[in-house]
C-alpha cells in the first residue's frame, strides 16, 4: 500500500507543484534580482544561479530557509527573505526560475 501511494505522489507531484502563477512569480522575483540577476543569473560567485533550477528544489529551499532548518552560508540573508514569503508566494517564484 506504502509503495502504490509514494508511486501516485511522484506521478501527480510534477502536476502540484507547476499549479503555479508565472507572471505573479516574476513580481515577487524582483527583489531576489540583487543577488541572483535579473534572469537567474547570480551577479557574483557566492550566490547560486536560479535560472532552470528544478522547481521542486527552489521550493523545498524556500521552505527550508523560511523554518529556519538552513544554516550557514548565506542563511542569513535568504532567511528573512522566505519568512516574506506566503506559501503561495514560494510556490509561484520556483516556478518561475524555473522556467526560465
Amino acid at each position: 500500500m506504502k509503495k502504490l501511494l509514494l508511486a501516485s505522489l511522484f506521478l501527480i507531484a510534477p502536476t502540484l507543484v507547476s499549479a503555479a502563477d508565472l507572471e505573479a512569480g516574476k513580481a515577487k522575483s524582483v527583489v531576489c534580482a540583487a543577488c541572483h540577476g535579473a534572469e537567474g543569473i547570480s551577479v557574483a560567485p557566492i550566490y547560486p544561479n536560479l535560472k532552470g533550477q528544478k522547481e521542486a528544489y527552489l521550493l523545498s529551499s524556500l521552505k527550508a530557509y523560511k523554518a529556519g532548518q538552513r544554516k550557514g552560508g548565506m542563511s542569513m540573508l535568504m532567511t528573512p527573505q522566505a519568512q516574506a514569503l506566503s506559501d503561495a508566494d514560494m510556490v509561484n517564484v520556483a516556478a518561475y526560475f524555473s522556467s526560465l
